[in-house]
């Protein structure tokens, strides 16, 4: 059986839910009543989940797999699935990355670029086991996500929920050392594989030139 998972991911997937099924503006009354009955995102249900999930990051309670699988299987069949599991990946990518001390962000965001990643991968390595369930490993300029029991994999349409930790590790990346490179999926146990896993290339944007003056 699959071990517990940190709250903080059902909480992110119902957050991004909630985000996406919110209708920008100030709409009247009977309109936001109208779409609370139509919107997943907006129901009691959702509010009084979203309440819950929060309680339980507080008291560092876990949640079981099974329900959490479930709310992955249940987005996963939204014609809308990819955009919100790329959405609730960088809401779970910001809401670890204040689990950092200000401190420890400060240093590795000011010291040179190969110390800053040696720090940056120990964080990675702490988040990767305290709230994804997984591991990551360094290896050259290159990381490697691990997810053995993936809560997002058993989406209708396959692998669609596997962008959720593609978009966490993406977004955690920068937010540490302002990285941006080709993360692959190269192992996925919706197609048959033992493990969910991801690539992640450690590239920097290279510095903007310096207008040279005419």
């Amino acid at each position: 059986m699959p071990p517990p998972v940190n709250a903080r991911i059902p909480l992110s997937l119902l957050e991004a839910i909630r985000r996406i099924d919110t209708p920008e503006g100030e709409p009247d009354t009977e309109y936001v009543q109208e779409l609370r009955n139509k919107r997943l995102g907006l129901s009691d249900t959702v509010c009084l989940q979203i309440r819950r999930y929060a309680d339980a990051v507080k008291r560092g309670q876990k949640i079981p797999h099974a329900e959490v699988s479930g709310l992955g299987t249940l987005i996963g069949r939204r014609p809308d699935a990819g955009e919100l599991f790329v959405s609730a990946g960088g809401i779970l990518a910001q809401e670890v990355y204040k689990s950092i001390s200000p401190t420890r962000r400060k240093i590795i965001g000011v010291i040179p670029g190969p110390a800053a990643r040696i720090l940056a991968v120990r964080q990675l390595k702490a988040i990767a086991g305290r709230f994804f369930g997984g591991t990551v490993k360094r290896t050259g300029s290159s990381l490697t996500l691990r997810i053995p029991d993936s809560v997002t994999v058993h989406s209708p349409a396959k692998s669609v929920g596997c962008v959720f930790y593609e978009s966490a590790l993406r977004e955690l990346m920068r937010l540490l050392v302002n990285a941006a490179g080709l993360v692959e999926h190269p192992l996925c146990s919706a197609r048959g594989d033992a493990i969910c896993e991801w690539h992640a290339e450690w590239r920097t944007p290279a510095p903007t030139p310096t207008p040279t003056p005419g």
